[in-house]
């Protein structure tokens, strides 16, 4: 498909700076340019690329201030990020949606499927589960029984969701996930091994969820484990059993979780973070890349770093320290080579 600048202005409440009739096939980075694409600038450590751009049009901020003259057309949002990101959604949106079930999918008879749905070869439809509206599943999905899947749901291939668990509306399952697996749970018994305790919880998932590549979401031992509303959780994330994930909250890769652990609304946390369990992250919390958690963060909009957790601020001014160690060792050696002369 093909726009001019003026068209992408159009959809983006921009204006156009040059020639408003450009024409526009496709995105490009900034940095890696080429006519007939569209590129965007949003950090300000990349400005030196708009002077060089092969780029026939670069999406700015309405305050941006070139300091020397730019060739490529430019159209000026409020959030260039933003921008881009709506341009993304009308072009996915644009794409044909899959609809019709493949014949080799298995449908269980007392399974309930909506209408408009996509289902792929080899997806597995379980006893009594339900289907919402618009779905898509793809090839190799199992849903398992009693399993609900709300409207609009996206299902990756690959994805496994045990018994009993409760998707939401327009969630999206990336490949290889797996939802209400066993939580880890087992007694030790007095032969030095260990009794299994039944999982018998589910997971619930609510609306517009997305879940990366190989996550794990575990069942709760007893009630449900619960990702509120919201939430986006990046590939290779251990969820353990009864934890409860808040609204909006933002999980990057390899963090974990131990089970329940309660974490508040519009928390961030860095990648190989890990928390202990049963503690709770208060709201708005920001959690530093490999941070470990081993006690309740009980203030708002706290950050906290390095393992154990501490306060952001105070995890510098000792990292400050830290790497100086080596230089200070040496000087308290050779103070304590100088008090032993001065004794003797």
């Amino acid at each position: 498909m093909e726009f001019t600048a003026a068209m992408i202005a159009g959809m983006l409440d921009g204006t156009v700076e040059g020639d408003p009739e450009t024409r526009l096939n496709t995105i490009a980075k900034i940095e890696e340019g080429h006519e007939g694409a569209l590129s965007f600038l949003s950090n300000p450590k990349y400005e030196t690329y708009i002077y060089t751009t092969g780029s026939s049009a670069v999406l700015v901020s309405k305050d941006f201030k070139p300091s020397k003259r730019v060739n490529a057309t430019l159209i000026r949002v409020e959030d260039p990020y933003m921008a881009v990101a709506r341009l993304l959604a009308i072009y996915e949106q644009s794409k044909p949606v899959k609809k019709g079930i493949h014949p080799t999918a298995v449908i269980e008879d007392s399974a309930t499927v909506g209408k408009d749905v996509y289902i792929g070869a080899y997806a597995v439809i379980s006893e009594n589960a339900v289907i919402g509206d618009g779905c898509r599943i793809y090839p190799h999905v199992y849903v398992g029984e009693a399993v609900k899947v709300g409207s609009k749901t996206t299902l990756y291939a690959g994805v496994r969701i045990y018994k009993e668990c409760i998707i939401g509306n327009e969630c999206i399952i990336h490949g290889g996930v797996v939802i209400g697996a066993d939580g880890f749970g087992f007694a030790p018994v007095n032969d030095n091994n260990y009794l299994k305790i039944p999982q018998v919880g589910n997971v619930i998932l609510e609306d517009n969820v997305e879940v990366g590549a190989n996550t794990c979401i575990d069942r709760a031992t007893m009630g449900s484990t619960i990702i509120h509303r919201g939430v986006k959780i990046d590939n290779l994330v251990q969820v353990a059993h009864n934890v409860v994930i808040g609204e909006n909250t933002v999980i990057a890769a390899q963090t974990g979780i131990a089970g329940s652990t309660k974490v508040g609304k519009n928390c961030m946390f860095g990648g190989q973070s890990g928390m202990v369990g049963h503690i709770t992250i208060a709201d708005g919390v920001k959690v530093g890349a490999q941070t470990g958690i081993i006690g309740s963060v009980k203030g708002e909009n706290s950050i906290v770093m390095g393992t154990p957790s501490i306060d952001s601020r105070k995890f510098m001014k000792s990292y400050a320290y830290f790497v100086r160690l080596p230089e200070l060792n040496d000087k308290i050696t050779e103070l304590s080579k100088e008090i032993e002369s001065l004794k003797k």
